[in-house]
């Protein structure tokens, strides 16, 4: 099936039609209504030299918050307050440190300067959301995402100390459940995130989901 082209119209053709690895269309723009149109579907863009591609993989990668799972030792470093956390008092320094995260097995990164302006204006309108980890006053770790309704899309994170992204995530996951999200989506998988309780589930009952509990 050939590759959608995207142009100036803000539509995107059904995830259906997404190849096996959930490229599903290329080009368009990295605008604010772009952006929100994509992930109500389930779709978030990566780049890959100058083109904007668009995903939407089938299975999909998530993580129900009520399956988070805590190890031994990182309850202990919860219980010592190793780390302080707070949520959008950094989300500039906690993407730009995203970007710069040397990641085994990329080949350089797909946050481009364009990817950092336009999650930092959705941010500033309220959509993109920063977790934060602390240590002796200065940022060790963290990750950012969107969230829409019940649903929080997570985007990427990094850590300058060990456990400090694991620290942030868990406590923000805590959060967000408290505060009623439903699903959390990782999209692609990594074994970090699945030593945390994320796993698989099909792209059908993943799009299910997002009807559900997105308002």
């Amino acid at each position: 099936m050939p590759i959608h082209i995207l142009d100036n119209k803000l539509v995107f053709p059904p995830v259906q039609e997404a190849e096996p690895d959930g490229l599903l269309a290329i080009g368009g723009d990295l605008s604010v209504e772009r952006l929100l149109l994509a992930y109500r579907k389930g779709i978030f863009p990566w780049y890959e030299g100058r083109d904007i591609l668009w995903w939407s993989p089938s299975p999909r990668f998530v993580l129900f918050p009520e399956e988070l799972y805590v190890s031994k030792s990182m309850k202990q470093v919860l219980k010592n307050n190793t780390f302080s956390f707070t949520t959008n008092t950094a989300f500039k320094q906690v993407i730009h440190y995203c970007k710069e995260t040397f990641r085994p097995g990329q080949d350089g990164t797909w946050i481009t300067d364009e990817v950092e302006n336009a999650y930092t204006r959705l941010h500033e309108l309220g959509h993109a959301h920063s977790a934060e980890a602390w240590l002796d006053g200065e940022l060790a770790g963290g990750l950012y995402g969107i969230k829409m309704g019940n649903v929080f899309f997570g985007e990427s994170m990094f850590a300058h100390v060990s456990n400090a992204s694991k620290f942030a995530f868990i406590t923000l996951v805590q959060q967000l459940q408290a505060a009623g999200i439903q699903l959390i989506d990782c999209q692609v998988y990594t074994p970090h995130l699945e030593s945390l309780g994320a796993r698989m589930i099909e792209g059908d009952v993943f799009q299910q989901l997002l009807s559900q509990h997105i308002q």
